[in-house]
């Protein structure tokens, strides 16, 4: 395995060729990955991992104490959780659990615990990636330096960017899933309207997410009148909507095609918004559950169709490479590596 090589920065660098265990945690809305890692060598290797249903949980002590119940705990450990981090506290827009990292320090008996945002985590995972861990869908610039930028639709839609000092890249979380959606067509107005007569806000994040998927599908459905065949709305409600619609359209059920189209064409035009917002010429990688699943040469070209179109900026956005992260460990990797290079 070749390592992919992207200069993310770490204050204590030299300690992710040492030997330290840490342990990870991915939190998201539906799923808790934990791990018990090992990093050396400038690798991270999983000796055990476990995922969670986080809606089953009261509190994530609880799930690091049921993993400690066979795995003796290191005396390090970093989370990557679905929101914003401030001084060490988090509490999530799509999950009840509050963190404080000094508290989980005292009740896990843990000495140095990180809470980090987990798009952050993403953006450091990229420097535990191998190439088979990234799709290149465009190549841009044969050099390409500067920012960097992270976008990855899931439970939710997590945004970071990667700031370069001119050696390395430094990852920062951002919210701007939150922001606010901003239509391109009359299509877009129409699920503009559909949505707000469903919330008082409209973010990005109402269209770019598995809950997303399914909004827009009921859009087709309810308001543009789309023919939807009854074992697909039998499968919607005996599982996941998304990807019930996602299996859907590959099987050629209209609908769910024209369902995923929009989700693909929104998170081009999103993306585009992201790059020039942190003008990411050193790159855009997009992550998440999602995309890796679904992608396919179809959505390819309705992504690159719709990236591009930004106005009199277009000539910048072309210049941008664009990669898909097909690990989905990408997040516990960063967590594990910034556990290490962090105090």
């Amino acid at each position: 395995m070749q390592k992919l090589f992207i200069p993310i920065g770490f204050p204590q660098k030299q300690r992710l060729f040492e030997e330290h265990y840490v342990l990870a945690a991915d939190i998201g809305g539906t799923k808790t990955h934990l791990a018990l890692c090992l990093v050396k060598e400038g690798r991270c290797i999983i000796e055990k991992d476990y995922k969670y249903a986080s809606q089953d949980w009261n509190s994530f002590e609880a799930v690091v104490q049921d993993f400690a119940e066979t795995t003796k705990l290191p005396d390090r450990m970093c989370v990557a959780f679905p929101g914003p981090v401030v001084e060490g506290k988090a509490q999530a827009a799509n999950l009840h659990w509050n963190l404080d990292s000094k508290v989980m320090s005292k009740k896990l008996n843990i000495r140095n615990v990180s809470l980090i945002n987990d798009l952050e985590a993403n953006a450091y995972g990229l420097s535990a990636l191998n190439k088979e861990d990234v799709s290149t869908i465009y190549w841009g610039n044969d050099k390409p330096t500067g920012n960097a930028a992270v976008i990855s639709p899931g439970t939710g839609l997590g945004e970071a960017g990667m700031f370069f000092d001119g050696q390395d890249l430094h990852p920062f979380a951002t919210e701007g899933g939150h922001c606010d959606f901003g239509p391109r067509s009359m299509m877009d107005m129409e699920i503009l309207e559909y949505l707000q007569s469903k919330h008082d806000h409209v973010s990005w994040e109402r269209v770019l997410s598995g809950p997303g998927i399914y909004t827009i599908y009921r859009f087709l459905r309810d308001v543009k009148k789309r023919e939807t065949p009854v074992w697909l709305e039998k499968n919607i409600h005996d599982g996941d909507p998304a990807a019930a619609i996602s299996k859907g359209a590959e099987d050629g059920c209209a609908i769910c095609e024209e369902t995923l189209e929009l989700f693909v064409r929104f998170l081009a035009i999103e993306a585009a918004n992201l790059a020039l917002k942190i003008k990411s010429t050193g790159g855009l990688f997009i992550g998440g559950g999602i995309i890796p699943k679904i992608w396919n040469e179809t959505y390819k070209e309705v992504f690159l169709e719709h990236f591009f179109p930004v106005g009199r900026l277009q000539s910048l956005i072309e210049e941008i490479p664009i990669h898909i992260l097909l690990n989905s460990k990408t997040a516990l990797l960063g967590a594990a590596f910034y556990g290490v290079g962090f105090d």
